[in-house]
Formats: C-alpha cells, structure tokens, sequence
C-alpha cells in the first residue's frame, strides 16, 4: 500500500526533510488541500490558518536549506483543540460564548510545539467547552466520524481525533478530563495518550474540572505520540500543578520488547453493557500480548461502579466554579439590552453557553450549595480515593492494566442526544483513569461494523514509557493502526 505524505510517520517524514527530498511547503500544501477536500463532510476543523502556515512553511524551509538543528516535529502541520489558546487566533471552545475571543498568548503546551517547530494549520472541533462525549455539543456544528459519516467521531476531541484519522495533518492535540482523548481515538481508529495528571502544563487550556483537565496527544500510531509528548512534557512554573521531574526519552521506550511484562484485566471491564465484538477484540488483543512473552490475570477494582456518579460530582462541581468567570463583561459575547448587572449576568449566560453546558453549571451548583456539599461533593471525594487506592493495590503486583477504551464502537449522530444518562455511560471505562491521575492510552485494536475498536493500556503515574512499549508491541504485530476509512 502507498501511503501519502499524511499517512506516513513522523521519523519517516524527518527523514525526508533531512534529506531535502521533501519540502515543509509540499507538506503543509498537502495538509490544507486535504482539509478542503473532506472536511466540508466531517467538520473537524473551526478555523484554519491557511496563509499564515503556508508562510511559516516557507520561514521553515529557508532554515532547512540553511542547515542546523531541527525540532523534533519540524514542519509538521497539525491541529490544536479549540480549548488552547493559540496566540492571534481565536479560541472559542466551540460556545457561541466565546465566539468573538482572539487569544492573546499562547498555551505552554502550544508553545513547547513551537519550539519543535511544528506547523498550525488550524483549531479544531469540539464538544462545548469539553462538555460530552460525542462532539454533537458544538455550537458551531457536529464533527462526523470519517469513517462512517452517520456516526459520531466521540468526545469531546472529536475534531482532533476525525482529523488525524482522515489524514488532514500528522497529529493534534486534545485534552481529557474523562477520556476525551481516549474515547474519540477508539471511535476513529486512531492513537490517543492521556498523559499522567500534571505530565503536560494546563497553563492556557481553559479549564473545564481542573483537578482532572490534561493535555495529550492523537496520532496515526504509537511511536509518532511518543514524539509528542517528548516535545509538549515538562515542568512549567506557570501551572501549579505541574510535576517537576525529569523526563525520560520516551521513544527509546519502543522497543517492542514485553516478555515478562505482567498485565492486569479488571473483570468490572469486560462485563455487563460491553458488546461482545469488543470483548472478543480485546480477548484476540490480550492473545497477541500472550505471544508475544507477556503474562495476564484477571482482577478486581472494586469501586469501578462508583466512578461515573463521582466524575460527574466532582468534574460538574469544578466546571460551575471554572465558568462563574464567563459573565459577559469581561471577555465574549455579551447580552444586549440588559437592566442591570445581574440581568447582564443573567442574560449572557443564557445566551452564551449551551443546553449541556447549562447542565453541568446546574449539577455543579447544586452539588456544592449548602447543605448538600458533604452529602454530595464531599462523598464523590472520598469514592474518588477508593477508586486510586483500586489502582495502587493492582499495580503493586502488575505492570499495566488492559481492557475496552469504550464498552462499544461509536454510535450514531443523534441516537443518544436526548439521553444524557447513556451519553455520560460511554466514559465508563475512561473516567476511573482520569480520577486517579494515571496514564492511559487507547490503540485500535478491531473493527465491527466498519467501525474501530479501541485497546485501553493503563499505567502506573509517570509510567508512560511501560504504556507506550506495551502499545507499540502490540502495533507492530498487528495491522489495525493502518486502515484508514475510505473517505
């Protein structure tokens, strides 16, 4: 199979680049086209910066004839999820709140990319302000799965997940809260890290639950997000909870050495609501882990039932703190016509933010109020330790965890829309990682239907170097990392 420019891997690329077969403009001209190409039907982008990456393209290439060292994603066009801020270009969360918002400064984690110097070509979609599980939340428009446009991309970085996965740049960035990198990968046959709490600074993500936000990458394959991360990790003075440790290479992790590694496989994860094509997908995934010297047990974490309830608790309760500063007078859209402040107020938010938005302000509010604080917030706090003392117990014995990233492939446009319930039951998997601050990654790992089915390799904190060698294993004695929907 040939593979376009797109399709190929970031090392492949360099080398080229290094060898001037190729030039950054072929690249970021490659990128663009293709973005006008197919995302009119996806929908994955908000804005493109179009010129401005053909100019640095050119500012790129200049360099390249000139010699010298080169960043490790030199010249590589990608996309930023909307919710980063990316000087001189708006960043409007995808709520017609911040419709009219231009940043004025970039995201750390934007900026250790521009030291590595890749290549903006634009924001992508989202769910709004990271709220859902489906990317149907965007004030703008819905972002669809390239691989079946009938069906969701998943959230709420559905528009970095769709453009990996339909080859409009090399990789993007998105950021998870409950597995919002995760679970859209596993929907789009893609790639998606989230990295250990703290690993990448939030400094410039606008928050969404700050205890849980974390930065990551979406690539075509495993060793291309370890290029990523290598570039966006590391201790950021500006970001309070940013860890300051050192930093190994994550790419001398792939070697695609296993043997011996030991492999937890919670039997709350392949259980009731996961569909059998995707527990058979992981049971063939943990097979080819078997082959390959790896040893796996089934165990138990117990509390897993509690999460969901916790999560949206505890994410709800930071999420109606976080947005008390979207008030229309300080920055976006604000409400015409108000009496007063508090009619200002009042009539801002409501035209601003959306129905799940409204939602979760509600939750929040009402779970941090008076009187319902201990019986709520408190309570999700105390689940919220269990849930990591869970993970702690089983990594006292184990290398890594395995299970779904999703207990099923992605669902239609529309067909949980009305039901919240069911929509926030799609994280299942993902949010115990997220409460204990652990890393995860999802790799394509099956298809049903025609829709791809994500492999959730969870690790210890700080141990993404074992994730990513167990991912990279698994990719190199599998194919699934090379299909590409047929657009």
């Amino acid at each position: 199979m040939t593979l376009t420019l797109l399709q190929q891997s970031i090392e492949e690329v360099g080398k080229k680049l290094a060898a001037q077969e190729l030039s950054v403009e072929e690249l970021v001209a490659e990128s663009l086209d293709r973005i006008e190409q197919v995302d009119g039907r996806i929908g994955a982008f908000l804005s493109v910066t179009g010129e401005d990456a053909r100019k640095e393209a050119q500012k790129l290439d200049r360099k390249l004839r000139e010699g010298g060292e080169r960043g490790l994603l030199f010249g590589l066009p990608a996309g930023i999820k909307d919710n980063m801020n990316t000087l001189g270009y708006k960043t409007t969360c995808a709520s017609q709140f911040l419709s009219n918002y231009t940043s004025i400064y970039d995201a750390t984690a934007v900026q250790n990319l521009q030291r590595h110097e890749y290549v903006l070509v634009g924001k992508t979609n989202m769910d709004e302000f990271a709220m859902g599980g489906s990317n149907e939340n965007s004030s703008f428009h819905p972002v669809r799965n390239p691989w079946n446009l009938d069906y969701v991309p998943g959230g709420s970085s559905g528009g970095s997940a769709a453009a990996v996965a339909a080859g409009e740049v090399y990789f993007a960035l998105g950021s998870d809260t409950g597995g919002s990198i995760r679970q859209p990968a596993s929907y789009c046959g893609i790639v998606g890290l989230k990295p250990t709490y703290g690993l990448v600074s939030r400094f410039g993500l606008v928050a969404f639950a700050s205890s849980l936000d974390q930065i990551g990458p979406l690539t075509k394959n495993v060793e291309d997000s370890a290029y990523v991360l290598q570039a966006i990790a590391g201790h950021d003075s500006k970001d309070s909870t940013s860890l300051k440790v050192d930093l190994p290479d994550y790419r001398k992790a792939l070697t695609g050495d296993i043997r011996g590694l030991r492999v937890a496989v919670p039997k709350e994860y392949m259980g009731e609501g996961v569909a059998p094509a995707v527990r058979d997908a992981v049971r063939n995934a943990l097979a080819e882990l078997e082959k390959l010297g790896a040893v796996w047990e089934e165990v138990s974490l117990p509390h897993t039932e509690y999460a969901v309830a916790a999560y949206y608790l505890l994410a709800s309760s930071e999420a109606s703190s976080n947005l008390a500063r979207f008030d229309g007078v300080r920055y976006g859209v604000r409400a015409e016509q108000a009496d007063n402040l508090l009619d200002l107020y009042r009539k801002s938010r409501s035209e601003g933010f959306g129905p799940e938005v409204k939602r979760r302000i509600m939750l929040g509010t009402y779970a941090l109020s008076s009187g319902y604080y201990e019986a709520y917030y408190l309570k999700a706090q105390k689940v919220r330790t269990l849930i990591k003392r869970d993970f702690d117990e089983v990594f006292e014995r184990f290398d890594i965890i395995v299970g779904p990233t999703a207990p099923t492939p992605a669902f239609k446009l529309g067909e949980q829309a009305s039901d919240p319930l069911t929509m926030y039951l799609n994280d299942i998997l993902t949010i115990p990682v997220s409460l204990a601050g652990i890393p995860a990654i999802s790799v394509p790992c099956g298809m049903a239907d025609g829709l791809p089915i994500g492999l959730q390799i969870i690790g210890k904190a700080l141990d993404e170097s074992t994730i990513l060698r167990a991912a990279h294993a698994f990719e190199q004695h599998t194919d699934y990392h090379l299909a590409r929907p047929a657009l």
